[in-house]
């Protein structure tokens, strides 16, 4: 008996759990999704019934998700500036994207992961965010356990000196949040840099696109004193700092007066100081949340 239409529809979270975390993008994991939706669906139309639908669904989204992620690689590799993953705010109305927010689904952590090759990528995010068995990941990739279970090895070691850090006290680290938001309002200088570990590393994501740091800044002081004075030059241009979420993460969502978004500044927490910040400048990967200004005309018109 073919599969009803709303059954399919409950494997959408997972299939898109799965191509987010691969492709760090919520657009192109939107895609993976669709698609590897019609190729359930077709297949649930065939005179033999799908008998796992999660693990068809598993396959069908890991191996669309590789061949998009091996079609990136070079644009990714020729990227103006750092990388950073498209935010994934937390109230998304998406039923597709309510999946489970954790450590894997950081910026911070999707950000390290861009280290690793497509099929390495989902050796690692299958068998440490899914626990799937090694035998299943195998027959997802066409490959022997053996060799999954070395490229498994070889991924943890690749991904090992960036993994950042967790040691989520949720109390504690909203008590500090509150902090930073209250000192970043302000442009405090001195405040800022005592909520931030004295390594913190600040990245900006313009793609080429928006104005954004070329290399990242590091070391509380030097990176509060950037902080302070993008935030006097917010205020110079009118734009509106909205406290939010995404990634399962704090973040603040930069707007213009009328609301239409400019970054997405996203805050990574550990050890009860915030040791990466990302700003996520590249209107390209906040169109996906609704309006996108034009951080570029602001500028030049403060100018």
């Amino acid at each position: 008996m073919p599969a009803s239409t709303a059954e399919l529809g409950e494997l959408r979270p997972l299939m898109f759990s799965i191509a987010y975390r691969m492709l760090g993008s919520v657009t192109e994991a939107e895609d993976v999704v669709q698609e590897a939706y019609l190729r359930l669906h077709e297949r649930s139309l065939g005179s033999e019934p799908i008998e796992r639908p999660e693990a068809f669904a598993a396959t069908v989204a890991t191996r669309l998700a590789i061949d998009a992620l091996r079609s990136a690689r070079r644009t990714r590799e020729l990227y103006t500036g750092t990388w950073l993953p498209e935010p994934l705010p937390d109230d998304d109305a998406d039923p597709a994207h309510r999946i489970e927010r954790d450590e894997t689904l950081s910026f911070a952590f999707l950000a390290v992961l861009e280290r690793l090759g497509p099929v390495e990528r989902a050796v690692f995010i299958l068998r440490e965010v899914f626990d799937v068995d090694y035998e299943v990941i195998a027959d997802i990739l066409e490959r022997d356990q053996a060799a999954c279970r070395q490229i498994m090895h070889r991924a943890r070691i690749r991904i090992a000196a960036g993994r950042p850090r967790f040691e989520a006290d949720a109390a504690r680290d909203a008590a500090l949040i509150d902090v930073f938001f209250t000192a970043l309002r302000a442009g405090d200088v001195e405040a800022l840099a005592g909520v931030l570990a004295d390594d913190v590393v600040f990245y900006g994501d313009g793609g080429g696109k928006a104005p954004a740091i070329a290399h990242p800044i590091h070391g509380a002081v030097a990176v509060a004193r950037f902080l302070a004075g993008l935030v006097r030059r917010g205020a110079a241009m009118g734009v509106r700092m909205e406290p939010t979420r995404v990634n399962g993460e704090p973040a603040v969502r930069v707007a213009t007066p009328a609301g239409e978004a400019l970054s997405v500044l996203m805050v990574h927490v550990a050890d009860g100081r915030i040791a990466v910040i990302g700003n996520q400048l590249n209107p390209d990967k906040l169109r996906h949340l609704g309006a996108v200004g034009d951080l570029n005309a602001l500028v030049a018109r403060e100018r």
